[in-house]
């Protein structure tokens, strides 16, 4: 047990770094290993939010461009918050069929991606990409569309039942609701979202056939009266800031904010892994949004903080870290592939085309690796994201990962976009028990390894080596990287 002064250690230091960015480097477990959990979690979450946009001429070259960004990047909470986010607010370019649109609302979850929750999603209501998939665009008096409506509670919001198993909203909820968010459209003179007033749903038009814009009148603890959404702004445009005003409001079964816990338990297992089953995962929500003072203040700098600092994010960080009794959390495959890249320091070769492939192997695109994985970016498989855990393994995705691990270990040369052993360690080293603990020091799991793993890696390498030979370095020492990717505690957390 530990609280926020406790200091990190070596072993936390690095399952701090792995979670919460891509890959952990010796050097920087060892510039985090003296902190106390509080200090590190403020070194991480204290970064202003880069103003980047995934730049190209089409959706694949834009896609490259925010994979490059990822590898390169010194801020990698940020990234892997706005991959949070991604999910989160699930957008794909198959409907949308503007990358421009993506690489806007790309850049738009990185801006919000730490700060007030509630002005985040105010800010996703008005995004043209989101606008587009989940029809905004299409929604009219006359013809209705309740599919963002659903979803700013299902998926954005409050989840379809709470932590309790009680439902959080009803089907007319999401019709008052979708008349919110009527009348909306895009202008192409101005390239801007626009709001058409002949086009929303006014009570002076249809308050006798729909009734009055009121929510929750059975849910979220507002009492049989509900709360009119028009109150006390007036109808217009105004509406759909309105209406999420009420759903922060909303209080859950047992009294407690319903969207603070949703995203509170959501961010928990997505840094951590997955919680215990209700009235126990409740337990450890509620004290970290006590915390953080989330319910009141909307801080997700403050949440992602706290959530940081908590025992429940530290579990898995004991070593080794497979025994049955042990959660684990499955790394998702962009995750695998940027950390990869950064901590082997492989750059992948690009062409006047868009490609950016790896030099060795297959010679396969990165963007195709991933696909094959499962995940391809601005392309999530629906509105509600990818699967997580178990989802992201099965026999086929796990091929592509051996496959990505075993391209790059056999990209040899002297090129940046080769893997060059020289510049990640000591090719002096001949020992195979040196020469496996070197190895795996670089991908930051040789503490992670039973006395049985490490013997097996022995054994490939066999004798004594001459690591300055190219043909036993190719053939050994390369082979060596690849196996220690392909291994489990390398897509485990």
């Amino acid at each position: 047990m530990g609280d926020e002064n406790t200091v990190l250690g070596a072993l936390h230091a690095r399952h701090l770094l792995r979670r919460t960015g891509f890959g952990a480097r010796k050097s920087e477990v060892e510039a985090f290993a003296p902190l106390t959990r509080g200090a590190a979690a403020d070194r991480l979450t204290n970064f202003k939010p880069a103003k980047f946009r995934p730049a190209g001429r089409d959706i694949w070259r834009r896609r490259v461009s925010w994979l490059k960004y990822m590898v390169r990047t010194r801020v990698p909470l940020q990234e892997k918050l706005v991959l949070f986010w991604h999910d989160h607010f699930a957008t794909g370019y198959d409907k949308v069929q503007n990358h421009q649109w993506m690489a806007d609302q790309n850049r738009l979850l990185r801006l919000h991606c730490k700060g007030n929750f509630k002005d985040f999603v105010k800010a996703i209501n008005l995004d043209p990409a989101m606008m587009e998939y989940l029809d905004t665009f299409r929604n009219f008096k006359e013809q209705p569309n309740e599919n963002y409506a659903r979803e700013l509670m299902e998926l954005f919001t409050l989840g379809v039942t709470d932590l309790a198993g009680q439902p959080n909203y009803d089907q007319q909820d999401i019709v008052q609701i979708s008349r919110a968010f009527s009348g909306w459209g895009w202008d192409w003179s101005r390239n801007r979202v626009r709001f058409n007033d002949w086009a929303h749903d006014y009570m002076s038009e249809y308050g006798a056939e729909r009734g009055p814009k009121v929510i929750f009148r059975n849910r979220g603890g507002f009492g049989p009266a509900g709360r009119d959404f028009t109150q006390p702004g007036g109808e217009g445009p105004q509406e759909i800031s309105q209406v999420v005003d009420i759903l922060f409001e909303h209080r859950d079964s047992d009294g407690k904010s319903t969207v603070a816990r949703f995203i509170t338990k959501k961010l928990l297992e997505y840094f951590g892994h997955p919680l215990p089953p209700y009235p126990d995962n409740a337990t450890i929500i509620d004290r970290v949004i006590l915390r953080s003072g989330f319910d009141v203040t909307w801080d997700l700098r403050r949440l992602v903080r706290e959530i940081l600092v908590d025992d429940f994010f530290y579990e898995t960080a004991s070593a080794p870290p497979f025994a049955s009794s042990t959660p684990k959390s499955v790394v998702w495959p962009v995750d695998f592939v940027v950390s990869t890249l950064r901590l082997l320091r492989v750059n992948p070769r690009s062409d006047k085309w868009g490609n950016w492939y790896i030099e060795g192997g297959q010679y396969g695109n990165v963007p195709g690796y991933l696909a094959d994985m499962g995940q391809i970016l601005f392309e999530p498989p629906s509105v509600f994201g990818w699967d997580w855990e178990e989802g992201w393994i099965n026999s086929a995705t796990l091929l592509a990962r051996y496959a990505f691990a075993r391209d790059v270990a056999m990209a040899r040369g002297t090129k940046a976009y080769h893997l060059r052993p020289q510049v990640l360690m000591n090719l002096g080293l001949t020992a195979p028990g040196d020469i496996v603990d070197a190895v795996t020091e670089v991908v930051g799991i040789r503490d992670y390894l039973t006395a049985n793993e490490r013997q097996a890696l022995m054994d490939y390498l066999g004798g004594p080596l001459d690591l300055n030979d190219p043909d036993v370095r190719y053939r050994k020492l390369h082979g060596l990287f690849a196996l220690v990717l392909q291994m489990p505690q390398f897509h485990l957390h």
